[in-house]
């Protein structure tokens, strides 16, 4: 059955060579590299309350994702969190993914909290928003954006 269906194939293959010619058709080979991606490309950067994106103890700053350039439409946009501030004591937690919607934009608030480690420890502290390719969407730079949580 096997070498049946091999011997089928290879000449239903042979016949449309043959033919080609005299249908006119054109044979072009599957292209190597496949079409670019025309999806939303989304980039990230920090706006804080001091003119900078840095923000001052007990206030809240931002991260704005911001879609550059694909369709209308709204993309789930997986990010991760690091830098020096600890979540749950230095600030409340960021949960990824977040929602561009079709305004281009999604603003990624940080509530800093006040610092437990006493007014003696005068430090600044990062939160550090990098955002992960996902499906449906390109991830530009700046890929990343860091707010300074400042005493």
């Amino acid at each position: 059955m096997k070498i049946e269906n091999s011997i089928l194939t290879a000449t239903v293959a042979a016949l449309a060579f043959a033919l080609a010619p005299v249908t006119q058709a054109i044979i072009d080979p599957p292209p190597s590299t496949p079409p670019p991606f025309l999806g939303p490309v989304i980039t990230i950067h920090s706006a804080g309350t001091t003119g900078t994106g840095d923000v001052l103890r007990g206030e809240t700053g931002s991260f704005v994702l911001n879609r550059v350039s694909g369709f209308g439409y709204g993309v789930h946009v997986n990010f991760k969190v690091s830098g020096t501030a600890i979540p749950g004591v230095d600030y409340i937690a960021l949960v990824s993914p977040t929602y561009v919607g079709q305004s281009g934009y999604a603003v990624l608030s940080v509530k800093t909290l006040p610092d437990p480690r006493g007014s003696f420890n005068r430090l600044a502290y990062s939160v550090v928003v990098t955002l992960e390719p996902g499906p449906g969407y390109i991830v530009r730079q700046p890929s990343s954006a860091e707010i300074l949580i400042k005493p």
